[in-house]
């Protein structure tokens, strides 16, 4: 098994691709251990000292690393564990454990055509981009003209997170959709 890396907009967040499927479908995003309960593997990616966050795409893992770390010194392990826990044929996610859609559910549970719209576009423009840089953004509402999204992975954290919500999705919504007057983060 070879696993590239790939470098991403965040310094403290490498991607790691090892030539397999990771998921089926969605995401995971984990920021702690003890979050990753239901994740065999980020369990064990958190066992490596100076890992703070794990995410799951596709056919990507992306870690992010402490300040005080070096990608030089961590990058072997990672490598390492992925490797081990691949060739094993383990699961990525344990039985019955899911992973995220990608958008929270309306409160009402009914999507009106605005919320739909704002979702399709981050679908179709924004979540792909993303996720070449090793992260993804998930919808968590839409209220009184406003864009509530969530960043993950190489995104969380980011430098570059704010224009890149504010300049470019932002700025795209507002285009496609009136009724869209401002993006925010979401926490």
């Amino acid at each position: 098994m070879f696993i590239q890396t790939e470098q991403t907009p965040n310094p403290a967040t490498l991607k790691f691709l090892p030539g397999c499927p990771v998921l089926d479908g969605g995401t995971a995003f984990f920021e702690a251990k003890e979050a990753a309960g239901n994740s065999p593997l980020a369990q064990r990616l958190f066992d490596v000292e100076g890992v703070t966050g794990v995410f799951f795409g596709a056919d990507f893992i992306t870690i992010t690393k402490s300040e005080d770390k070096e990608w030089y010194i961590l990058k072997p392990s990672i490598l390492g564990t992925i490797m081990e826990h691949f060739t094993a044929g383990r699961p990525v996610m344990a039985d019955g454990a899911e992973s995220v859609s990608g958008h929270a559910e309306a409160a009402d549970g009914d999507d009106n055509e605005i919320v739909s719209q704002i979702k399709e576009l981050l679908d179709t423009r924004v979540r792909p981009a993303v996720a070449q840089d090793g992260g993804d953004i998930v919808f968590h509402g839409f209220e009184n003209g406003v864009v509530f999204l969530r960043m993950q992975g190489a995104c969380a954290g980011c430098p570059s997170s704010t224009a890149t919500l504010k300049m470019g999705i932002e700025n795209m919504l507002r285009h496609y959709i009136p009724e869209v007057t401002e993006v925010r983060a979401s926490e």
